[in-house]
């Protein structure tokens, strides 16, 4: 039998190989991309005449958002969110202004409440390791750290249900923030429509107990978003003020299975700090600030890092045995099996719970953002559609009939994946050196920005 340096020597050595290579790097060495089969054609849109045809197989990017999954395409998903947070904070471009940088704006982190006491890995001030309720030290990759000290008295039921229903209180939580900034600027909230509008970006981050926290950018624009300036009123005292109002007062009301009710709110550790518009500073200064040139990055890393690490299981639960063969820890376990079994009550059926066991019971998107914010994925990714549209014209000579250009495109599903470990393994070196290159050109592009910035 050949091994597998064997079949990666072959591979290597095949007549396609460079035909195969080139399809894996147009998708970034996607892990798993789709194959498909058929044609593409360019042609006059008056009359009809064929300019450009090519036929055969291509890839197409999976588009799991998983780094668990598919690292290329959770990078993709990440570099897309990324600019979709920077739009909304420093504006120049995606139709948002510059201006947005003047209005009052707020970094926000919200959290769950205890559920139990879990391990910990804390310092003081001074760096100092804080000793555990268990009455250990421990260090920040013990394993134990998040899981329960007492796992038989850990409240499950009510963390997967304050889980399942962190999107409701978010909701409610922008809702109450509303009426906490006209109150504090002597309005009522129909008036405060009126006169402006509330604005938002966040991303939810597993923690290591299993249950999310959400990191949010918080705007306040006039009544048409982006585009239109805030009220006089606006200032951002007031807004950090009613955020913190905001989370104090916002729940929603659930019960236990036994119909004993649970009041679902925010944990104690709730933080929001002024963004300021600090152009190459630090993430924070020495106030507490947060600075936008780098807090995009910061909070866009979120996007895909909840959904690639370890707290929750990479696909969907079909059967109850599945549960016991995940490579989860076993609090993590626990907390989806408690998930299994509360879908199967009648009382949370509206909840679907059986379907999102595998989040460990959350049920929300990983970034959302309010409509006026910023621009959207589907029109990030429309440009870059646009952008390799006009590199293809420009390559076959037929820029200047862009405008009068139609696009055909007629692919068959061909299955999924690469053919062999070979394979796999050649995709996820390209894939890596594609990762390695773009984090260089990133960092010389930070470098230079951060230089011409210091000399101004």
């Amino acid at each position: 039998m050949h091994t597998l340096e064997d079949r990666l020597a072959a591979r290597v050595q095949a007549l396609d190989y460079d035909t195969w290579r080139a399809k894996v790097h147009a998708v970034n060495g996607c892990a798993r991309p789709i194959r498909l089969a058929g044609a593409h054609q360019l042609q006059d849109a008056a009359t009809g005449q064929v300019l450009h045809h090519h036929g055969g197989d291509i890839f197409a990017p999976c588009g799991n958002r998983r780094e668990s999954v598919c690292p290329s395409c959770s990078d993709r998903y990440a570099a897309d969110a990324f600019h979709l947070i920077r739009a909304g904070l420093i504006g120049g471009h995606k139709g948002v202004p510059e201006t947005v940088t003047d209005r009052p704006r707020a970094f926000v982190t919200l959290t769950a409440p205890s559920f139990g006491a879990v391990h910990h890995a804390r310092t003081s001030a001074r760096g100092k390791r804080i000793p555990c309720g268990c009455g250990e030290f421990h260090h920040d990759a013990d394993t134990r750290v998040g899981t329960p000290v007492d796992p038989e008295t850990y409240d499950y039921t009510g963390s997967v249900l304050w889980q399942a229903h962190a999107g409701a209180l978010w909701q409610r939580f922008t809702t109450r923030l509303r009426r906490e900034i006209a109150k504090r600027a002597g309005l009522k909230v129909r008036e405060f429509t009126e006169q402006a509008r509330l604005s938002y970006s966040k991303v939810a981050e597993y923690q290591r107990r299993g249950l999310v926290h959400f990191h949010a950018v918080i705007r306040l624009d006039g009544p048409d978003g982006a585009t239109s300036p805030a009220p006089a009123w606006a200032h951002p005292d007031l807004l950090d003020d009613a955020a913190y109002a905001a989370a104090g007062a916002a729940y929603v009301s659930t019960h236990y299975r036994d119909g004993t009710p649970l009041t679902v709110v925010w944990g104690e550790q709730v933080d929001v700090r002024r963004i300021e518009p600090m152009g190459a500073a630090e993430l924070e200064d020495d106030t507490g600030r947060i600075s936008e040139g780098r807090l995009a990055a910061y909070i866009a890393k979120y996007a895909t890092k909840g959904t690639g690490k370890s707290e929750a299981a990479d696909r969907p639960i079909r059967s109850e045995r599945d549960i016991e063969f995940l490579r989860v820890s076993d609090h993590h376990r626990r907390m989806i099996q408690t998930a299994w079994d509360l879908g199967d009550l009648p009382a949370y059926e509206d909840l679907n719970l059986r379907r999102w066991a595998h989040m460990l019971g959350f049920r929300g998107h990983f970034l959302t953002k309010s409509r006026a914010y910023s621009t959207t994925f589907k029109d990030i990714r429309g440009d870059r559609r646009r952008y390799r549209l006009e590199e293809t014209l420009d390559r076959l000579g037929l820029a200047d009939r862009a405008g009068s250009i139609a696009v055909i495109n007629a692919w068959d599903f061909d299955g999924a994946g690469y053919r062999d470990d070979a394979e796999r393994e050649l995709a996820a070196g390209i894939a890596e050196r594609i990762r390695d290159d773009r984090k260089l050109k990133y960092s010389k592009e930070n470098d230079h920005g951060q230089q011409t910035a210091q000399r101004g």
